[in-house]
């Protein structure tokens, strides 16, 4: 057997390191000549993945960005972005595309298996009848199947093995061959009735986190405008044993799916002729996070005489979560962009993420840092960090992630 997986990033990689772990032949397709140069050379570009990953499986793998050799592959997984375009609407084109150059050489017996995070009916409606261009009818000729990535970047204890996969074929024998093929990989399968059930599946996976972290920042909101500490609130209505389930404020969501996908299915729904208010206004609560965040530093500053204008700030954390360099819309971004249009004097530190192109900053020492600003705001809290050491140095610091103890006259929580 031989799978092939295109698209090399933070689910593909993995996946397909997963499948060559256990002696499978794999090609991994992609259309990024440095991305395939660094996997000739051993080189990963996914902190997931390490060069000792990497070589134990040179002997099966194969880096190409020819469509000629996924007509070799007994099964093709689509793993490529499912963006947002500048009206925050679908872009399907990386995934069209995809199935494009699948379509090119898709042979009789094969599978196609979709991974990347869409709305209902994308496999059915949009892919299946560019891969019937090649003149074969999917379920009959070819196998297609549904089965979201689950990929948390930087986790440990839950890996592809033993994370529960869901699964939803084309037609029953669909689902047959898809199951029998992640078997190889996950312990644990979850089948479901069709690719349609298996996409909603995942966007209301993430719409769930979403729309529970929009409840808590707007609670931290109102919270603050009352005087009451959120982070005491949430700590104590935790200790319930059961009815509650603790998400805590933050300045924002990133990452490739908490941002993108509730939009995914808004649009969707506007197809069937309904609003769905609901996810749509956590979508907006969450959007304005990064603007809220960067008022708290305005009125921190204030209350030490100072104007944002000429003010020197530091952002401890820019990645998008803890533990990960990955900047795929991470709220720092909007609030450095903010803080510089207000005149701000912006540094960073943060031991994953050595420059910031976008702006022309690249990571200071911690120390130096917190010594040399006049505020100090914490973004994301990174596990290595010493945030204490921050509160302690810095004239004043802005905790945004409630990793310091409670407000004092060296510092604020969000």
């Amino acid at each position: 057997m031989r799978v092939g997986i295109v698209g090399l990033g933070y689910v593909g990689l993995p996946l397909l390191v997963a499948f060559g772990q256990e002696g499978i032949d794999v090609t991994g397709f992609d259309v990024s000549q440095p991305v395939l140069e660094g996997l000739r050379a051993g080189r990963s570009h996914i902190e997931d993945i390490s060069a000792e990953q990497l070589a134990s499986i040179a002997g099966v793998a194969k880096w190409t960005d020819s469509p000629a050799d996924l007509g070799d592959c007994d099964a093709v997984i689509v793993c490529v972005p499912t963006p947002l375009s500048g009206n925050r609407e679908p872009d399907l084109g990386p995934l069209e595309s995809a199935a494009g150059t699948i379509a090119l050489h898709l042979t009789k017996g094969q599978m196609v298996v979709v991974e990347s995070t869409t709305y209902p009916g994308t496999t059915r409606e949009r892919l299946v009848p560019i891969l019937e261009s090649s003149g074969m009818t999917a379920g009959t000729d070819f196998a297609v199947a549904y089965s979201p990535e689950r990929v948390d970047p930087g986790r440990t204890d839950f890996t592809m093995r033993n994370t529960p996969k869901i699964v939803g074929g084309l037609t029953d024998a669909c689902l047959a061959r898809a199951t029998e093929l992640y078997s190889k990989v996950c312990d644990n399968l979850v089948p479901v009735s069709s690719p349609e059930a298996a996409e909603l599946t995942k966007l209301l996976e993430n719409i769930f986190r979403s729309v529970n972290i929009a409840l808590v920042n707007e609670l931290a909101m109102l919270a603050d405008r009352m005087d009451i500490d959120i982070w005491e609130v949430v700590d104590a209505a935790a200790t319930k044993p059961y009815g509650f389930m603790r998400f805590e404020p933050g300045p924002g969501m990133g990452g490739h799916c908490l941002p993108v996908d509730p939009f995914y299915l808004a649009w969707r729904a506007r197809q069937f002729d309904m609003s769905t208010e609901f996810i749509e206004l956590a979508g907006k609560v969450n959007q304005q996070m990064p603007y809220y965040c960067v008022d708290r530093v305005a009125r921190a500053l204030n209350d030490r005489g100072l104007a944002v204008r000429g003010s020197k700030v530091l952002l401890v954390g820019v990645s998008y979560k803890a533990g990960v360099g990955d900047m795929r819309e991470a709220p720092a971004l909007k609030i450095a962009r903010l803080l510089v249009e207000e005149g701000a004097e912006l540094s960073y530190h943060d031991p994953m993420v050595p420059s910031m192109d976008r702006f022309g900053l690249e990571s200071v020492e911690l120390e130096s840092g917190v010594a040399a600003c006049d505020l100090a705001v914490i973004v994301t809290a990174h596990p290595d960090v010493d945030h204490d050491a921050v509160v302690a140095g810095a004239p004043f610091t802005l905790d945004l992630r409630g990793v310091t103890g409670p407000d004092s006259d060296r510092s604020a929580r969000l």
